[in-house]
């Protein structure tokens, strides 16, 4: 399964020589968007091989990672369970309710509780709970998950000087900077405020998965807007513009402040010219139904 390239064409950075691909990540499945179907693929097999028939993983009450394991356990078989961050709101969001129909069986636990989501106590009195279930963290980033993500530039055909992606846990980014082994230049769009601990994560998810050290890798930290799922108008009024001028959907916690900030940085001057780029959509586009029911706001 291969995420097609878009090549977008815009006067701002065609008069500097550069040239702008998209890697509709967003196209790899209907339900399992993105970076969500590369970081499950093989904790799904690992699951199956284990003799697991339950999924458990952690989220909040908007999470594209939610939605995604909730649409492979009804695909490939298994039950699922979410740890969902919170109260319970009836009726439910577009996400939870999405995961509900998809056969995901909800669990809400205090904010306070679910900081212990990676405690090893914690998770073993999970298992017991939850009779000995397939555990994904948060997020789905762990060393299988970069796996995943390695096959996103492999899956590349052109060559290219630089790849763009957006940053949350630090799977995403971990597993292209891996899969390249050294080669090219690799942007991560930080999605959260205060988000330089995320470096020495990465850096420790690559060397759990090969024990490698790269530096050809860089976080920018200059576009969360605020912090996690926070906006601004003027990220909404780029998102509107950006996708009326290329026909390429784009959501606000990931994709539409990676876009922002690469666009930012091709105008102040930031790549050489002549520079290839690839930017990763890694989707995430359920989200918006969330945006448009909490805010109002249509993106």
């Amino acid at each position: 399964m291969e995420a097609p390239l878009q090549q977008l064409h815009s006067p701002l950075w065609e008069e500097q020589g550069i040239t702008l691909w998209v890697k509709r990540e967003d196209l790899l499945h209907p339900t399992i968007s993105g970076n969500k179907w590369r970081k499950l693929k093989y904790n799904l097999q690992q699951a199956k091989r284990l003799q697991h028939s339950t999924l458990l993983t952690f989220g909040g009450a908007y999470s594209n990672h939610i939605a995604a394991v909730a649409a492979a356990g009804e695909e490939f078989g298994f039950r699922t369970i979410g740890i969902i961050r919170g109260e319970e709101h009836l009726p439910l969001n577009p996400t939870l309710s999405f995961a509900s129909s998809a056969g995901m069986k909800l669990h809400y636990i205090s904010r306070e509780a679910y900081r212990h989501k990676s405690d090893p106590v914690y998770l073993v009195q999970l298992a017991e709970q939850f009779g000995n279930p397939y555990i994904i963290p948060e997020g789905g980033t762990n060393a299988l998950a970069v796996k995943g993500c390695t096959e996103i530039v492999t899956d590349i055909p052109i060559d290219y000087d630089y790849i763009c992606c957006a940053s949350g846990t630090g799977g995403t980014i971990s597993g292209i900077i891996a899969g390249l082994e050294g080669e090219k230049q690799v942007l991560g769009f930080l999605a959260l405020k205060g988000g330089e601990f995320l470096k020495e994560e990465i850096e420790q998810l690559i060397d759990r998965y090969n024990g490698q050290r790269y530096h050809n890798w860089q976080l920018i930290t200059d576009y969360h807007f605020g912090g996690y799922a926070k906006v601004k108008p003027e990220l909404l009024d780029f998102m509107r513009d950006f996708q009326k001028e290329h026909q390429l959907p784009l959501e606000p916690v990931y994709t539409g402040k990676m876009f922002f900030g690469l666009v930012d940085l091709i105008r102040q001057g930031y790549f050489p010219r002549g520079s290839r780029i690839v930017a990763v959509h890694t989707g995430g586009l359920q989200g918006n139904a969330g945006f448009k029911e909490r805010l109002g706001i249509v993106v």
